[in-house]
């Protein structure tokens, strides 16, 4: 399994960036997806995810109303749009691939990771 995160960059607070994440190497459309970060020093923290069928999202309380989760089962990937970003939202962010059709919460459940993609939100 590959998954290939891109899409991060530098941005001024209150400007948008989407994430996207393309997954390979086993069918796709049967496993949860999440997006995690992670900043020096720190654990790494689940962002938000979403089950296989797109109907169950979380969302980490810091990005409700900001951030949203979407998959397209057909083009294999996962993406995470995100707006009014906030200085204390930068971080390296990795997509994750469950290996149930469910997400978890603890990154050490999830055995497929991307290689990281860094967000800089200016103030």
């Amino acid at each position: 399994v590959q998954l290939q995160a891109f899409g991060g960059g530098l941005v001024q607070a209150g400007g948008s960036l989407r994430l996207s994440c393309a997954a390979s190497g086993r069918t796709f459309s049967v496993y949860g997806m999440a997006w995690f970060r992670q900043t020096p020093g720190k654990e790494r923290e689940l962002v938000s995810a979403i089950d296989w069928s797109g109907n169950v999202v979380y969302y980490l309380d810091s990005v409700k109303g900001r951030f949203t989760i979407s998959r397209d089962n057909a083009k294999s990937t996962v993406a995470l749009q995100m707006n009014s970003l906030q200085p204390e939202d930068t971080a390296v962010y990795y997509c994750a691939q469950s290996n149930t059709g469910t997400y978890y919460v603890r990154d050490s459940l999830y055995k497929y990771w991307g290689q990281g993609t860094l967000v800089t939100v200016s103030s």
